[in-house]
């Protein structure tokens, strides 16, 4: 096996494992919502003047497929849309109360999973810190270019 394909596969079962030991909880704590549908409280909550375009650059998904999420988190009373007084073709989405609260669970289980992890990360220099951040800014923005090569259409 190359080093890219031990890297690659390194970054699979990381992310596996982060994905299997975190969703346990998020399962428990969100019953009744998708994954997409909490990241998309998550963003919506961290990105004011949210709209479709902006969660479907976010999350690499077509613009009709958020457009079904966004509908389901406004049926649930999470979310809901609004224009601003100076555009009205643009429509943008905000937080409920319902939705705020969620939000805060969310942002509380990822504290929690970043103190589980903390110890690894406090074993890193700023050397070794700056190198992964490094390589991830270049492969991601590898990504990009490909993406864009490849004129594939996100929205």
């Amino acid at each position: 096996m190359s080093k890219q394909d031990l890297l690659i596969a390194g970054l699979r079962n990381v992310l596996n494992k982060m994905a299997w030991l975190n969703g346990q909880k998020m399962k428990a704590a969100f019953e009744g919502f998708h994954e997409s549908e909490i990241h998309s409280i998550e963003y919506i909550g961290e990105h004011p003047n949210s709209n479709v375009t902006r969660l479907a650059e976010a999350f690499y998904q077509t613009r009709g497929g958020i457009s079904k999420i966004t509908k389901k988190l406004m049926r649930k009373g999470i979310i809901e849309n609004y224009q601003k007084p100076d555009n009205k073709k643009e429509i943008y989405f905000r937080l409920t109360p319902q939705g705020q609260a969620i939000y805060q669970i969310h942002a509380k289980l990822h504290a929690e999973f970043n103190a589980r992890d903390r110890a690894v990360f406090e074993q890193l220099t700023d050397e070794q810190s700056d190198l992964i951040l490094g390589f991830l800014k270049n492969y991601s923005r590898h990504l990009d270019a490909e993406i864009a090569k490849q004129n594939l259409e996100i929205h």
